[in-house]
């Protein structure tokens, strides 16, 4: 539950002000959260001027006061460091830390969620990796070998990636190191899963910030989404929560590649009402 602590508590009432849900009502000069229609945002806490509100359903720890040198980022920067983030598919033969994936994790754990349900989860896998790669790459195989096998498709890049996954199972089985253009070699893979593709990719997104901010390098590997699709060895190998899809695969590790500038982009399709 989410309570106040009425010692604390002033009245300012911008903790009703700000609930979303009108969940906060004042009694006897106090703020009362009711805990009824409440959906956990937490708000009321971020809100509060005298730190009066807490919660017993999550670890009070996370919560860290704001100060403007610890929290704010220059938007130019901002720009720059995300402009200059590259899909890195050339890695070092280097371990990445629990820690640092952890890291990484925490920047997905924090991002906004619909109705704050926080139904994302991330499965890690670092010593199955080899194996992963073997099924994903029968799995394009034979969904490649379908898709040429069939008449009626006439979609020229389906036929172009067919062919692809056809030569890349080719290519892992001739060698299986040389050959993994799946996962090309990394050390860690964390698969995002969760019940709704939005959430998981909001929480996808923040993490390859994190990444590049740790030293480290990423590329959302969309052709292991597609092997997995209705893949249940996969699906079972990994231990996909019932309820929950794969919404994005991050492959990581320590860039073997260093780039030296931006790249251009097309300008931004914007219509202004």
């Amino acid at each position: 539950m989410f309570t106040v602590n009425k010692k604390k508590c002033v009245g300012c009432g911008k903790c009703i002000k700000d609930c979303f849900t009108n969940d906060i009502v004042m009694s006897e000069k106090k703020a009362l959260i009711k805990n009824e229609a409440c959906i956990k945002c937490g708000h009321c806490i971020a809100i509060c001027p005298e730190n009066a509100v807490s919660t017993d359903e999550y670890d009070m720890k996370d919560v860290v006061g704001y100060s403007k040198k610890d929290f704010e980022i220059d938007g130019d920067n901002l720009l720059n460091y995300m402009k200059f983030r590259r899909s890195v598919r050339k890695f070092k033969g280097k371990d990445v830390s629990e820690k640092k994936i952890s890291r990484i994790i925490e920047a997905g754990r924090f991002s906004p969620t619909a109705s704050n349900l926080q139904k994302v989860s991330y499965i890690v896998v670092k010593e199955g990796i080899r194996d992963l790669t073997a099924m994903a790459l029968e799995s394009l195989k034979k969904k490649g070998e379908l898709i040429l096998g069939d008449e009626h498709q006439q979609d020229p890049l389906m036929k172009r990636y067919a062919a692809s996954w056809i030569k890349m199972h080719e290519q892992f089985q001739s060698d299986p190191k040389k050959g993994d253009r799946i996962f090309f070699n990394a050390p860690a893979v964390i698969v995002v899963t969760a019940n709704s593709d939005i959430d998981g990719a909001l929480a996808s997104s923040r993490m390859e910030l994190m990444t590049n901010a740790l030293g480290l390098g990423c590329v959302f590997s969309g052709f292991f989404v597609r092997a997995s699709k209705d893949n249940k060895g996969i699906l079972d190998f990994l231990g996909v929560r019932e309820g929950q899809h794969i919404v994005a695969c991050m492959v990581i590790g320590y860039p073997d590649v260093a780039y030296e500038r931006t790249v251009p982009r097309k300008s931004a399709d914007i219509t202004w009402k």
